[in-house]
């Protein structure tokens, strides 16, 4: 029979020093959603205006490679998923200590992940009901599916069995791509189109695909998807221990997170660092960044309580999926160049730029200064 809710024994019996809530993710996730929404035009325009040549280097280092490879921007999806695991341990013990049957939290689990997926179709354009030319996987959705199907894992398994099903989908989902062969193209040929991935999309997925002979975000490619989020999951079960330091945690997600990234270059020759393909490679590249950056975060503001610093993202968290949406529906850097039009020839073009980010985060601060918090 499968265990209940995965909570670790020792936490079970001795939860009272854990933290109801990390400032440090909410802040984590802040600093990621603020180089979608408007920070990377503000981060592009500053370096065009100290340096051409910078400005050229920025440019390369907040897009996505063409195919195989890593730059910085690559990491934005990544870890967001990774911190989705991360709060998944804090959740569902929270739920469980009010009492939630085991069947209220299977119904929220899929019943959240369902509505992202519902949210990343109407992102990419459901309203317009042309479901012939829909696209219908999306950013959102893949984070709904990877959550829901992460979630239910760990509500059946212990930490031992997070780490064996993250070993078997990245093992597995090597072997299927190199072995399975493909219609025309054969096996192992990485060559965009040419994948099991790809064949799978232009087989299954009905309306069109981003890419329109593969979707970064199709069917196949879910699955090492899921194993983002379960490392996520174990760095989420590794902070709520009651029995480590906060010090010690925070150089046990820094340890953990070099061994993926070495872990992912060593594997680089064998299964290619490759976000559109989620490869193996790639999620143990990305995941020990994102731990990296998470030891950083939870050392500095949640041991240390350097915490001021951080209010501007945490922001911005609190709102990240609202705030992703109505960048998409909402113009906020036309609002502000309407509004500070006549400041056009006073302020240099660089702090324009940011006025996407800007006008957004104020609208998220009323939020939050009225405890707005829209969820899923």
């Amino acid at each position: 029979m499968a265990e209940p809710v995965s909570v670790e024994p020792q936490l079970a019996e001795n939860p009272a020093p854990v933290p109801g809530r990390l400032m440090s993710l909410d802040a984590l996730r802040g600093f990621d959603m603020f180089w979608i929404v408007g920070g990377a035009e503000f981060a592009r325009a500053v370096a065009k205006a100290i340096d051409a040549g910078w400005g050229e280097w920025v440019m390369q280092r907040t897009e996505h490679p063409r195919w195989n490879g890593y730059e910085p921007w690559d990491q934005i999806f990544p870890l967001f998923m990774f911190i989705v695991g991360v709060a998944v341990p804090y959740s569902l013990t929270r739920r469980m200590e009010r009492g939630e049957s085991r069947s209220a939290l299977y119904w929220r689990v899929i019943r959240r992940g369902l509505m992202l997926v519902f949210l990343g179709m109407i992102f990419n354009g459901l309203l317009l009901l042309d479901f012939a030319n829909q696209r219908y996987p999306s950013v959102l959705g893949r984070i709904g599916l990877t959550y829901m199907f992460a979630t239910l894992i760990a509500m059946n398994v212990r930490v031992r069995g997070l780490i064996v099903s993250t070993v078997s989908i990245l093992i597995g989902y090597w072997a299927i791509m190199k072995f399975v062969p493909v219609p025309g193209y054969g096996a192992g040929d990485w060559t965009p189109g040419h994948t099991l991935c790809g064949y799978l999309d232009r087989l299954l997925l009905p309306g069109v695909l981003y890419e329109k002979v593969r979707d970064p975000e199709g069917i196949l490619s879910t699955l090492p998807a899921i194993a983002t989020v379960l490392t996520g999951i174990l760095a989420g079960h590794w902070l709520r221990r009651t029995d480590v330091s906060g010090q010690k945690k925070a150089a046990g997600l820094a340890v953990a997170g070099v061994v993926g990234v070495v872990l992912g270059k060593l594997l680089d020759p064998v299964f290619p660092i490759n976000k559109n393909l989620w490869t193996s490679s790639f999620v143990l590249f990305t995941s020990g960044w994102s731990a990296l950056l998470l030891s950083v975060f939870y050392l500095v503001i949640d041991v240390w309580q350097y915490r001021r610093w951080a209010f501007f993202f945490v922001v911005i968290g609190m709102n990240a999926i609202t705030i992703y949406m109505l960048c998409e529906f909402v113009d906020f850097q036309g609002i502000f160049d309407v509004v500070f039009a006549r400041a056009s020839d006073k302020v240099h073009p660089a702090l324009l730029a940011s006025g996407e980010v800007l006008t957004g985060w104020a609208l998220l601060y009323w939020m939050y200064c009225r405890k707005i918090f829209l969820k899923v």
